[in-house]
């Protein structure tokens, strides 16, 4: 059996990889190779190439994560297999974060069987570990901003995955998938997909939207990045001048409270981020004032609010 313990441990890491990759072709050995091979993956620098170069190692990964499906649809994951499902994921992250197996990795079209894991709309404990793990792959794909990863996550229909994880998630996924969005709507492209039809630009709106209105306090860790991430998709499709009445109108103003401004304080940027996206949605004169304020205190007005 291999595992932490008994995988030989030599004077040449790659050698500890290769023998640990090889363990992945026996079901006897698979479960602890996989286990080993997660835990350290990012002290493996060249991991990613050796998993994608190795025969059949690719494979093995993606039946891992394929025989979950059917678990999936009818509530039958045991805690184990979505433990083995998710360092699969995991393993997959690696590659798809790697410079030299990104590409390769996308024209293999290899993330898309992860996407039901996204499409679900249980969120409870196991469904939501396999739907973060998933996004993190995308998220990894997304945050390069390389024009052939946007264009094939545009092909891949992406967004109405992200917006459902927006939806049903927790803050979690709903972190990392608004990240997703928003990475898109970075590029040129991305903002192009999301305006090109009504119906998508108002479902991405509407979902901010419902988001914002969903927001909670109880996660202090993740809901700074969720705001910025929020933020940074407001702000993108505000940069359209035809359709920012319609934005306006959308746009849950009780974002601009006290509570969510203190909350992003620390970050100038996002904080200017949010006063230039007040400054594209308001019609009032006034707009210049508020885009100059310096940060509120917690005593003042955030200068953000619409009278």
């Amino acid at each position: 059996m291999i595992s932490g313990a008994t995988a030989p441990v030599t004077s040449n890491p790659p050698a500890r990889v290769k023998y640990l990759i090889q363990g992945l072709a026996s079901e006897e050995t698979r479960e602890q190779s996989l286990d080993v091979l997660c835990k350290n993956r990012l002290a493996y620098g060249n991991l990613a190439v050796l998993l994608w170069n190795s025969f059949g190692t690719m494979r093995v990964l993606l039946k891992i994560i394929t025989s979950a499906y059917r678990p999936l649809l009818s509530d039958g994951l045991t805690e184990r297999a979505v433990t083995q499902v998710c360092n699969a994921i995991a393993l997959f992250q690696c590659v798809a974060s790697h410079p030299n197996t990104r590409i390769p990795f996308i024209r293999a079209t290899m993330s898309v069987h992860l996407y039901p894991f996204l499409n679900t709309m249980n969120n409870e404990r196991s469904y939501e570990c396999l739907s973060i793990t998933s996004l993190g792959v995308i998220g990894s794909l997304a945050k390069v901003q390389d024009p052939e990863v946007i264009e094939y996550l545009l092909s891949t229909q992406i967004f109405p995955s992200c917006l459902r994880c927006m939806e049903v998630g927790k803050t979690l996924s709903r972190t990392v998938s608004t990240f997703i969005i928003y990475r898109i709507l970075l590029s040129e492209k991305g903002l192009k997909y999301c305006f090109i039809l009504a119906e998508r630009y108002l479902s991405v709106s509407q979902c901010l939207g419902k988001l914002v209105e969903n927001l909670t306090e109880d996660d202090a860790e993740n809901l700074p990045q969720l705001l910025k991430n929020i933020i940074g998709c407001y702000l993108r499709l505000s940069e359209n001048k035809r359709t920012r009445p319609q934005l306006s109108s959308y746009f849950p103003w009780k974002f601009l409270d006290h509570k969510y401004a203190n909350i992003i304080r620390s970050d100038p940027k996002v904080l200017a981020d949010l006063r230039q996206l007040v400054c594209n949605l308001r019609t009032s004169k006034s707009c210049t004032i508020h885009c100059t304020d310096e940060p509120p205190t917690s005593s003042d007005s955030p200068g953000l609010s619409i009278p």
